[in-house]
């Protein structure tokens, strides 16, 4: 891949990149397919866009379900048949007997995980109900997960295995609220969701802790738009729902979504 294609993505991009194009490769030298790990959505427009560059290959996408965010790509040749294809997935269901599970967060599950030392690639979506937890992940880590994963902040857990059909999942659940905002700026708004000042808010950006839609921004300066999602690590992810128009005094008044 030559320099001037590299330039149309954050270096923090670039060993993803480097990693895919090295199995694009070996595809298409050994004529097989492959699955990948679990991709956010910015990485599946990456991998879209490097297999559309390579001739006689194809990828298609598949995280469990339909509306799945996070998902795995299969790529093979164009004569392949992908139809006949679907993502080694997994369903595991995380439950207790005994405890009340109501409390628990996204946050909370997938810092179990990750604490076991597994990647958060090996992982996909996550629904989270008051009874428990539906987890999609790769085969590999099912064995693993079963095995060891035994509690969720102070809640004991049980795991099972169940059917990809016996899945309950559900669309994206927001805690909605409005702010007033001097401008679209994401420093400013993230300061003001956040409620932190500019400046503590423009760090993390600077420092590449922020994203915009999945990917690294580190302009404290970008402009949001409507339908913007940001994640900010170590503290979740809000979507800029609505951009109701500008106050009398020259503010914008935006309606947030905050990641449940």
């Amino acid at each position: 891949m030559s320099g001037s294609i590299y330039a149309h993505f954050h270096p923090d991009e670039h060993p993803f990149i480097d990693r895919l194009l090295e199995r694009l490769q070996r595809i298409s030298d050994t004529y097989s397919s492959f699955w990948t790990d679990f991709l956010d959505p910015r990485q599946q427009l990456i991998a879209q866009n490097l297999v559309n560059r390579e001739a006689g290959l194809q990828v298609r996408f598949d995280g469990g379900h339909e509306q799945a965010e996070r998902k795995r790509a299969w790529i093979a040749p164009v004569e392949w048949h992908a139809e006949e294809e679907f993502a080694p997935v997994v369903l595991l269901h995380l439950f207790s007997l005994d405890e009340r599970l109501s409390g628990l967060k996204h946050g909370d599950y997938l810092g179990a995980l990750l604490g076991l030392g597994i990647k958060r690639e090996k992982v996909g979506d996550l629904y989270i109900f008051d009874d428990g937890c539906h987890l999609l992940l790769t085969p590999e880590m099912a064995d693993f997960v079963e095995l060891h994963l035994r509690q969720v902040g102070r809640a004991r857990l049980q795991v099972e295995r169940l059917p990809l059909q016996q899945l309950r999942y559900h669309e994206t659940s927001f805690q909605e609220f409005y702010i007033t905002v001097a401008s679209l700026r994401l420093d400013g708004v993230l300061s003001d969701v956040c409620k932190m000042s500019r400046a503590k808010a423009a760090a993390p950006i600077k420092a590449g802790r922020c994203r915009v839609n999945w990917r690294v921004e580190e302009s404290p300066s970008t402009l949001l738009r409507e339908g913007d999602t940001v994640s900010l690590q170590g503290w979740g992810r809000f979507r800029l729902l609505e951009v109701q128009g500008v106050t009398k005094k020259g503010n914008v008044r935006v309606k947030i979504g905050k990641f449940a």
